[in-house]
């Protein structure tokens, strides 16, 4: 069984105009292009009241980053009050969306993730060995790019909704 550690979490939210097809496209080439993530979704679903949409989906996020390491990122988006709406921007009219939008994540360094140290009670002794002594320095590098790349990605999130705003 690999072992997995917490090294971030944290969440953001907004209300106002965006397009939601854009922010979800914005979102999920992030961190596929740019982070290098697989982005598997693993849950997803849509209320409808009258006029708004609620939406909530979850994204498992991972990255093999050597054959010890891998990253894991945990994306739970909550989409409350999605309602289409026309504003005028320079004149025109333009069609977009308002609501608010809530992003929890967590991203963890899971180690062992093959379970290569798993096979005797032997190997979980020599797997202790080795990360308190050859790479504790490098589970440390690990962790702080992971928790970078995932407070990026919500930074990147919070200034894309701000961007769509201001530009209505």
């Amino acid at each position: 069984m690999s072992e997995q550690d917490e090294v971030y979490s944290s969440k953001i939210s907004y209300k106002g105009y965006f397009t939601f097809r854009d922010f979800y496209q914005f979102c999920y080439n992030w961190l596929s292009e740019e982070a290098g993530l697989t982005v598997e979704e693993t849950e997803y679903g849509e209320k409808i009241a009258g006029p708004t949409k609620e939406i909530k989906f979850k994204w498992a996020c991972t990255k093999e980053v050597t054959d010890y390491f891998q990253f894991e990122i945990k994306l739970d988006f909550r989409i409350d009050q999605l309602a289409e709406v026309e504003i005028n921007k320079g004149g025109t009219k333009v069609k977009t969306n308002s609501g608010s939008v809530a992003i929890k994540l967590k991203a963890s360094l899971v180690r062992d993730y093959e379970g290569k140290f798993e096979t005797s009670s032997r190997m979980k002794l020599w797997r202790g060995i080795y990360e308190k002594w050859i790479i504790s320095q490098r589970v440390a590098e690990f962790e702080d790019k992971l928790s970078g790349m995932a407070d990026e990605f919500l930074g990147q999130a919070k200034s894309f909704l701000d961007l769509e705003s201001a530009e209505k």
